[in-house]
C-alpha cells in the first residue's frame, strides 16, 4: 500500500491526550529539546517530504502518520507497505541503480536491518530520544529498535481446548506428538525461505531452545503448513483450516483476535522471544531532516503511547504505562521475556553458507521440500 498524501489529524480526544513531546508556542522544536532543534524542523518544512518503507502494516502505521503529520504539517508523508524481504531488496536494487529511494527503512526484519546498517547504509544520528530507550535497542546510534512485540502461539478457541494451549515449547511438541492425528496438516508458522522475519525469529530460537530440533521435527510429523504472511495465518486459524500457529508476531494477533473471538493468543513461559521493529535513516536520504523528525517522534514518549495504544504494537519504553508496554509484559510473563537485541550475532544467519545450511536441515527435519 501506498500512502502519498499526509492522512488528517488525529481526533480531539487523542490530542488532548498529556504527552512528553508537546511542541512550543512557535512550533519549532518539541519541548526539552535544544533549541537548536529547531534548525532540523525548519529544514524538514523546506523538504516537505519523507519517503518510509516499511513492513508494519498500514492500519497499524496510520495513526503514527496522523499524529505526526498533525505535528509537522508541511512534511507530507509517502508510505510503503511491504513485505520485510520486500523492503529490503527493493532498497538494494535502488541504491545500487543510484535512484530514488527511502529516506528511512522501519522493519520486522531485525536481522535485514541489521545488514543493511552494518553493510554502510544507516546514518549516524544520535536521537534525542536515545537515553530513554533500553541499550539493547541501539545500535551506534545507526539503528533503533522501536517496539517490544511478543510472538505468539495463535490458535482456534472453537477447535483447540483450553487444556491443549501449551504453556511452554516443550508443551507444544508434547501436543503434537500425542494428538498427532488432530493437528496434522492443521499447523503452520512462516515460510522461511520467503519470509525475512520468519527466518529471523526461527533462527532466533534455533540459538536459545536447546531442544529446538525436536520441535521442528514435530512439526515435520505433523506436515506444518507454512506462510509468508502473518495475514494469511490468522485467516486460516479463524476459518479452522489451520488449528495452531507458531511465532506469529503477537501484536497483529492481539489486534484481531480483539475482533475475532474465534482467535486465541497465549505467549510461552519458559522463554517468549520479542522483537522490536528497526528503524534507521538511509544515509543517502534526500529528506534527511524529515527522516530525524521520524526517529525522534517514533522514540519520544507520544509515539510510543500511539504505538501501544492506537497501533497496538507494544511501546518499549519504561515510562509509557498500559498492557502493550514493556511493563505490562514483564508483569505477565518476567524473565520469560527474551528482546532480541540489536548486535552483530543477527548477521549469523545471513551469511549464505550457514544460511543454506540451516535451510536444509529445517527442511528435512521439518519435512519441506
Amino acid at each position: 500500500m501506498l500512502i502519498k498524501k499526509p492522512l488528517k489529524p488525529l481526533a480531539a480526544a487523542l490530542a488532548a491526550l498529556s504527552f512528553s513531546l508537546p511542541l512550543n508556542a512557535s512550533a519549532q522544536a518539541p519541548a526539552g529539546y535544544p533549541a537548536d532543534y529547531a534548525k532540523v524542523v525548519d529544514g524538514a518544512k523546506k523538504e516537505g517530504k519523507l519517503v518510509i518503507y516499511s513492513a508494519t502494516d498500514s492500519k497499524a502505521a496510520e495513526p503514527l502518520i496522523k499524529d505526526f503529520s498533525a505535528l509537522y504539517p508541511g512534511v507530507k508523508v509517502e508510505f510503503n507497505d511491504m513485505n520485510s524481504t520486500e523492503v529490503y531488496n527493493r532498497f538494494i536494487s535502488e541504491a545500487a541503480a543510484g535512484g530514488a529511494t527511502a529516506d528511512v527503512l522501519w522493519s520486522s526484519a531485525m536481522d535485514l536491518q541489521f545488514k543493511l546498517v552494518s553493510e554502510g547504509y544507516g546514518a549516524v544520528y544520535k536521537s534525542q530520544e536515545a537515553a530513554a530507550i533500553p541499550a539493547w535497542a541501539n545500535y551506534k546510534d545507526s539503528a533503533y529498535g522501536t517496539t517490544f512485540e511478543p510472538l505468539a502461539i495463535v490458535y482456534n478457541k472453537r477447535l483447540v481446548s483450553a487444556d491443549e494451549v501449551p504453556s511452554t515449547h516443550a508443551d507444544l511438541v508434547k501436543l503434537l506428538g500425542s494428538k498427532a492425528d488432530k493437528f496434522r496438516n492443521k499447523v503452520t508458522t512462516y515460510d522461511i525461505e520467503k519470509s525475512g522475519v520468519g527466518f529471523s525469529f526461527i533462527t532466533e530460537d534455533a540459538q536459545i531452545n536447546p531442544q529446538f530440533w525436536d520441535l521442528a521435527k514435530a512439526f515435520g510429523d505433523v506436515s506444518i503448513r507454512v506462510q509468508s504472511s502473518t495475514g494469511t495465518m490468522l485467516e486460516r486459524i479463524s476459518s479452522g483450516e489451520n488449528l495452531i500457529g507458531y511465532n506469529v508476531i503477537g501484536s497483529y494477533a492481539q489486534a484481531r483476535a480483539a475482533k475475532d473471538p474465534s482467535l486465541g493468543v497465549a505467549f510461552t513461559k519458559d522463554y517468549n522471544l520479542v522483537l522490536s521493529r528497526v528503524v534507521f535513516i538511509n544515509k543517502s536520504a534526500k529528506n534527511m531532516n524529515a527522516a530525524k523528525l521520524w526517529v525522534d517522534y517514533l522514540l519520544s514518549k507520544r509515539g510510543q503511547t500511539i504505538i501501544s495504544t492506537e497501533s497496538q504494537l507494544y511501546s518499549l519504553r519504561s515510562d509509557v504505562g498500559g498492557n502493550a508496554t514493556v511493563a505490562g509484559l514483564t508483569t505477565q510473563l518476567g524473565n520469560a521475556l527474551k528482546p532480541i537485541p540489536l548486535t552483530p550475532a543477527l548477521l549469523q544467519y545471513l551469511d549464505q553458507t550457514k544460511r543454506l545450511a540451516f535451510l536444509k536441515q529445517w527442511k528435512a527435519a521439518a519435512g519441506k521440500k
